[in-house]
C-alpha cells in the first residue's frame, strides 16, 4: 500500500479536528516534524490537548501553535525553553499535565503496546501522584499510570519507504517510535522516500504497521535551541 501523500496539508486533510489530543515526536527541537506542524497551525484547529516531551521554543516547534492559541492542554515533561507557554500557564490559560520524562516515553509506549495502566515508583510522594491509585509491591509504592492513545501522532523520521517501513537518524529518533507506536493515526514526515524492498529489512527502526501516511520533506531547516561554540 501507497502512504505517501503530495503535502503536509493534504495528509492532515481529513485526519485532524479541532478538540483532539496529538502526540508530536521530537526533543527539544531534535527530530520534530517541522513541516506537519506547520501545516496543523495552517490547519487551524483549536483546542488541541498536545503530547510532547515539551512544547518547542518561542516561534518554533509547537511554539507556533501556542502562540496562535491552538493548544488548550499540554501534557510535557519539560516546559523551561518557552516564554509563552509559561505566561499562559501561569495567567491561567493554558492546562499543564506534568509529567516525568521516563514515565511520558512509557505512556506512550504502553500505549502502543495495547496495554491501558502500569505502575511506576516515579512521581510517588509527589504532585505527580495526586489523585492517582498508589499500591505496595514488594514493600516500595508504586503509582498507577494511565497510557496515553492520542488521536493523532505527527512524527519525523529520516527514511521511508512507501509502505511506511521507517528508519530514524541518531539522536532524532528520541520519543518518535514511541509517539508513532501510540497514535490512533500516525503521520509520518520523512527526508528521504525510496520505493518498497529498497531498505534493509534489519535496519527499519519501526515498522510500518504503525505508519498511515507519509509526507516527504527533502530540506528541513533542522533549527538549534542553543548555538555553543568554543573560541578559537
Amino acid at each position: 500500500m501507497d502512504k505517501v501523500y503530495a503535502n503536509a496539508a493534504e495528509a492532515l486533510k481529513g485526519v485532524v479536528a479541532s478538540g483532539q489530543t496529538i502526540a508530536v515526536g521530537g526533543f527539544g527541537l531534535c527530530g520534530i516534524p517541522e513541516v506537519l506542524i506547520e501545516a496543523l497551525r495552517d490547519s487551524g484547529v483549536q483546542d488541541l490537548t498536545c503530547i510532547s516531551n515539551n512544547a518547542g521554543v518561542d516561534g518554533l516547534g509547537l511554539g507556533q501553535l501556542l502562540a496562535t492559541r491552538q493548544i488548550k492542554k499540554m501534557i510535557s515533561s519539560y516546559v523551561g525553553e518557552n516564554k509563552e507557554f509559561e505566561r499562559q500557564y501561569l495567567a491561567g490559560e493554558l492546562e499543564l499535565e506534568f509529567t516525568p520524562q521516563g514515565t511520558l516515553a512509557e505512556k506512550l509506549r504502553a500505549g502502543g503496546a495495547g496495554i491501558p495502566a502500569f505502575f511506576t515508583r516515579t512521581g510517588v510522594g509527589t504532585m505527580v501522584a495526586d489523585g492517582k491509585e498508589v499500591r505496595e509491591f514488594d514493600g516500595e509504592q508504586y503509582v498507577l499510570e494511565r497510557s496515553l492513545v492520542p488521536d493523532v501522532s505527527l512524527v519525523k523520521a529520516y527514511m521511508a519507504d512507501r509502505s511506511g517501513n521507517l528508519i530514524f537518524r541518531k539522536t532524532a529518533r528520541n520519543f518518535n517510535p514511541n509517539v508513532a507506536m501510540a497514535g490512533k493515526i500516525t503521520v509520518v514526515e520523512v527526508e528521504k522516500l525510496v520505493d518498497v524492498g529498497q531498505l534493509e529489512p534489519d535496519s527499519i527502526h519501526l515498522p510500518g504497521i504503525f505508519v498511515h501516511r507519509i509526507v516527504l520533506a527533502e530540506n528541513p531547516v533542522k533549527h538549534i535551541e542553543h548555538r555553543t561554540v568554543r573560541n578559537a
